[in-house]
């Protein structure tokens, strides 16, 4: 998944004290993708005042729409991206000679470490696309691994009373994912039913969030509506959730991130330094960098944009 902002903003993303649980709301912002595609999604992640959670560093949720979600070539770094869709079937191929076809509740993970590309396309007939477009940031003695791709179609399941979760990144209680993960991590797909009331074990030392995608959630004395992202802050042991009509919730989670990261475009890095030797290697078709997609011209490539007149830099939280 690209970050097609014709302008990206550097992203504030200095790592900060454990804030204990908390109950902060942050609204999605529509993000136009642009071109021929008329595609918006809607971006919880990242705000400026909070840029990650554990290691998830982008968040977008894009459909219910009929705009097939097509995204060309376009470049990684320091980075794992994670497709999961609810609705309709998307044709991953990268530079790494993968061809696949992704469908609901099967995980797309892709591993940027020092450069990868990728493209996305909406597979022909299928229904409109809808789903979670997401990344995790790897930490600094993983981020130059070598790129690599894996699917997982059968994922674990953790069963509750009136909960059905899909573990498809990390572990929650005694399910862990199948899928490569770099720092203690937890992504699930939760069904919750209608009338039902839930308590489950977090993990206390992770920071968690939640996004609920349909039906109503009632959390933490908080009536969550579809779209914000919640933010529980960490030293949470448990959580209960109840809902009246039943509820499609999206559970983030993982251990603090600890290092401060510059993210701009779809890079993340150190440095500005290592941001601008990443664009220079796409821009200039560095074959051993970003090798081309099969399948693909050179004039479907997505040019990176220009980088801001400013250095690029770590930045503390509410700056």
């Amino acid at each position: 998944m690209s970050n097609l902002d014709a302008h990206p903003a550097e992203q504030d993303c200095r790592a900060v004290p454990d804030p204990g649980p908390v109950t902060e709301l942050y609204e999605a912002r529509d993000v136009p993708l642009g071109g021929v595609r008329g595609v918006t999604v809607a971006r919880t992640l990242p705000q400026r005042a909070l840029p990650t959670v554990g290691a998830w560093c982008f968040l977008d949720h894009f459909g219910p729409h009929g705009v097939a979600m097509n995204v060309n070539p376009h470049p990684h770094i320091g980075l794992q991206t994670v497709t999961w869709p609810f609705e309709g079937e998307i044709r991953h191929r990268d530079s790494v000679g993968s061809d696949v076809v992704v469908r609901p509740r099967q995980l797309n993970l892709m591993t940027a470490g020092r450069g990868i590309a990728h493209s996305e396309f909406a597979v022909p007939e299928s229904p409109a696309g809808h789903g979670l477009q997401l990344w995790t940031a790897l930490p600094g003695d993983q981020r130059d691994t070598a790129p690599h791709f894996e699917q997982h179609q059968d994922l674990p399941v953790y069963e509750h009373p009136g909960l059905r979760a899909i573990v498809f990144l990390g572990t929650l209680d005694t399910v862990t994912s199948p899928a490569t993960t770099y720092s203690p991590i937890v992504g699930a797909d939760l069904t919750i039913n209608a009338g039902a009331g839930v308590t489950f074990p977090l993990t206390h030392y992770f920071e968690h969030a939640l996004v609920l995608i349909d039906g109503d959630l009632s959390v933490a004395e908080t009536e969550l509506a579809p779209g914000p992202l919640l933010y529980l802050g960490t030293g949470r042991s448990d959580l209960t959730l109840s809902s009246r009509e039943g509820a499609h919730v999206i559970l983030l989670g993982g251990e603090p991130f600890r290092e401060d990261i510059v993210m701009w475009w779809n890079f993340v890095g150190r440095s500005h330094e290592e941001i601008e030797e990443a664009r220079a290697d796409w821009e200039g078709r560095d074959q051993a960098r970003f090798p081309d997609i099969g399948g693909h011209s050179v004039e479907e490539r997505i040019p990176a944009p220009p980088l801001p007149g400013v250095r690029l830099k770590a930045r503390g939280r509410g700056l």
